[in-house]
C-alpha cells in the first residue's frame, strides 16, 4: 500500500528565513502560505511528487533531519562545492572532519549532509546498484569501490 513519503514537516525560528534559504539557497519551489498561521509549504521536485512543510516555532524549537533524494554523481562531483558556494558546512556520517560523501554499506547509499539555519539536519542521498555490505560499515566512497 505504501509506495513512499509524500511530506516531511521541520520546525523553524522564522518561517520568512528559512522559505527563503529552502527557495533561494536549495531551490525548492514554493507551494503555499497559511495565512492564518505561520506555516508554509514547498515542492521538492518538479512534479510535485513530495513537500516539506515548515512550522515557524519560536520557543522550544525541534529539530530534526531528513534526506533529499539525488543523484549519484551530482554528490560526488557537485555537492561539496555546491554545499559550499552557498556558505553551508558539508560534513560526513563520521563527523571526523571530513566533508567528503560516504556510503553506507548496508544500503548501499552514497550520502553527504549539512544543516539548514535553525539546525535542522539535512541530506543528500543516493542509492547505490548492488547488494548492500552491512559487514563493511560506513566507508568511503573510494574504499567502497575497492570492497564491493
Amino acid at each position: 500500500m505504501i509506495k513512499g513519503l509524500y511530506e516531511t514537516h521541520v520546525q523553524v525560528s522564522n518561517l520568512e528565513n528559512a522559505i527563503e534559504f529552502y527557495t533561494k539557497v536549495l531551490g525548492l519551489e514554493f507551494a503555499h502560505k497559511d495565512e492564518n498561521r505561520p506555516i508554509a509549504f514547498l515542492w521538492i521536485g518538479k512534479n510535485k511528487e513530495s513537500m516539506l512543510g515548515l512550522w515557524e516555532q519560536k520557543e522550544n524549537l525541534q529539530t530534526r533531519h531528513f534526506a533529499f533524494t539525488a543523484e549519484k554523481e551530482d554528490i560526488l562531483n557537485y555537492s561539496v562545492e555546491f554545499l559550499k558556494n552557498k556558505n553551508l558546512k558539508p560534513y560526513n556520517f563520521l563527523k571526523d572532519g571530513s566533508f567528503q560523501p560516504m556510503v553506507f554499506a548496508w544500503m548501499p547509499a552514497l550520502a553527504i549532509y549539512f544543516n539548514d539555519p535553525d539546525g535542522n539536519q539535512l541530506e543528500f542521498i543516493s542509492i547505490l546498484e548492488g547488494d548492500g555490505k552491512p559487514e563493511l560499515g560506513v566507508l568511503s566512497y573510494e574504499d567502497w569501490l575497492e570492497k564491493k
